[in-house]
């Protein structure tokens, strides 16, 4: 027997009174056989609900111990979880409906009036339940349903930075893989360790990195509802947190907290940062003050993931994400799937037993994403000769200008450098000229003065020409999704057809 589910069996006959789940509002624990216990009578619950192996269950809801126990709860059915971003509108919500087919659509009290919007929106029914309704007499309980490597655990929607979200399909295989992957990956982990659950768990770093791995290992994950950057702060003081993973735009946020250094991190050994690049000045802030900050590289659909920068190569490879953790293989392909030189830009494809078995519903897009038994990441990066991968950029996302290719990241790193800049993004817009205009779009900080000349001239004087900003445009925030992900085809859609920016 393998699965999500039997993770917690088996934790709760070996180690029963270890600690598994600690609410963070409430600091109530939840021991492993009081997980396993929990998921059997939520188990029943379901399936008097009519439930049945392989059905869908969506989840919509803040971070909580309930939900975890929920999702194995699912899994014990051989059901499919499908957790929902909750910042998505109804109609959003009503396509995942659409597309996923669920038998049910759990939701807790804050998404109550969001839950019952969507379904009716939604082109076919829907029964909604509150996830407190699964609440079973301790007499009830449901057999564990057998599962295999390849079955189905989980739906896991893609942001849909570039279309319609697309479910990735994770298998009970993938999860476990991942999870060993982690727990070798740099120091490793132990059931010693503790994470604390504050990105949101719809998300697959908020899920998989470190939340999974840490249950798999026999530790203990402190789960918090939502973000905020200095509950956060004191959260891991507090709880004495070990491992933790959040996206580059939380931990930026919490590095305004006003009394950080108040804080006693000496637990932390290990902060990871993944989802998108983190900017330079942020991974210098928490390495300034002695703390161990790795970076990773993974995608939805690798569970997550795929290549890690281990601490000691933190300061002599910065800028890399890395190399593949143990059991994934990654090569760098030209257009026609043929290995390029090492140094060389290429798109990253990525093979191992964590890559997801396809998008649901859609066999023919899968089978090209995953031609020739390698997953097409989208994404150009170059490997040096010792192996580490670094992110290029998007390989949508490459600018094409006078006959150059300029890739957004290295732009935007240059720009996050400039002591007046909080946020960018560097896209290409259409220009009669250049063909493609490389444009930055800046956030300032509170009280900066900076104008368009002064930032180009800044990214002049440290690369080259046709690398730098023709265009800048000022706003209060750039638009992001719920993952922290830039949206820069929205930026496209509001300024590909102005012509107020400045020009170079």
């Amino acid at each position: 027997m393998t699965g999500l589910s039997s993770w917690i069996t088996r934790r709760a006959e070996r180690t029963p009174n270890a600690v598994a789940l600690i609410d963070a509002p409430t600091g109530t624990e939840t021991t492993y056989a009081a997980l396993a216990d929990q998921a059997a009578r939520r188990a029943a619950a379901l399936r008097t609900r009519g439930v049945r192996r392989g059905d869908r269950v969506m989840i919509l809801g803040l971070n909580s111990t309930t939900q975890l126990a929920t999702m194995f709860a699912v899994a014990r059915l051989g059901a499919v979880s499908v957790p929902v971003n909750f910042r998505l509108g109804p109609a959003e919500i009503a396509y995942l409906i659409s597309n996923a087919a669920p038998a049910l659509l759990l939701h807790d009290d804050v998404f109550a009036p969001l839950a019952a919007d969507s379904a009716e929106a939604a082109p076919r029914a829907v029964d909604l339940v509150h996830l407190d309704a699964l609440d079973e007499p301790e007499d009830s309980f449901a057999d564990e349903e057998p599962v295999g490597a390849d079955d189905v655990a989980m739906l896991m929607y893609t942001s849909g930075t570039t279309g319609k979200p697309k479910g990735a399909m994770l298998t009970h295989g993938n999860f476990e893989w991942n999870a060993i992957n982690m727990l070798v990956a740099g120091e490793g982990l132990t059931p010693r360790d503790r994470t604390l659950a504050v990105a949101p768990l719809f998300h697959i770093g908020g899920l998989g990195l470190y939340v999974l791995p840490i249950l798999y290992s026999g530790g203990s994950v402190v789960v918090a509802p939502a973000f905020d950057p200095a509950q956060t702060l004191k959260m891991l003081a507090d709880f004495r947190i070990t491992v933790h993973f959040m996206v580059p735009a939380m931990w930026a946020a919490m590095t305004k907290v006003p009394d950080f250094d108040d804080h006693d991190l000496s637990a932390l050994r290990c902060l990871l940062c993944g989802g998108a690049p983190c900017p330079l000045p942020v991974i210098d802030f928490y390495q300034g003050k002695g703390l161990t900050f790795m970076e990773g590289f993974g995608m939805t659909e690798l569970s997550p993931t795929a290549c890690v920068l281990e601490s000691r190569y933190v300061r002599s490879h910065a800028g890399s994400v890395g190399r593949p953790v143990l059991h994934v293989s990654a090569r760098i392909v030209d257009d026609e799937d043929r290995d390029v030189a090492t140094g060389e830009v290429g798109e990253l494809l990525i093979a191992g037993p964590n890559v997801f078995a396809g998008y649901w519903g859609l066999p023919a897009v899968s089978a090209h994403e995953k031609r020739g038994g390698w997953f097409h990441t989208g994404d150009l990066a170059r490997r040096d000769a010792e192996g580490f991968v670094t992110l290029v950029d998007r390989k949508k996302d490459m600018i094409a200008t006078g006959g150059e290719n300029v890739y957004p990241i290295e732009v935007e790193q240059v720009l996050f450098a400039h002591d007046d800049v909080d946020d960018v993004a560097v896209i290409g817009l259409p220009d009669e000229t250049w063909g493609e205009a490389v444009t930055a779009i800046v956030t300032l900080r509170d009280g900066a003065t900076a104008a368009a000349d002064d930032l180009i001239a800044f990214c002049r004087s440290r690369i080259a020409a046709f690398k730098s900003p023709r265009r800048v445009e000022f706003v209060d925030a750039l638009p992001r999704n719920a993952t922290g992900k830039l949206l820069k085809r929205s930026l496209r859609e509001i300024f590909g057809d102005t012509a107020s920016a400045v020009s170079r």
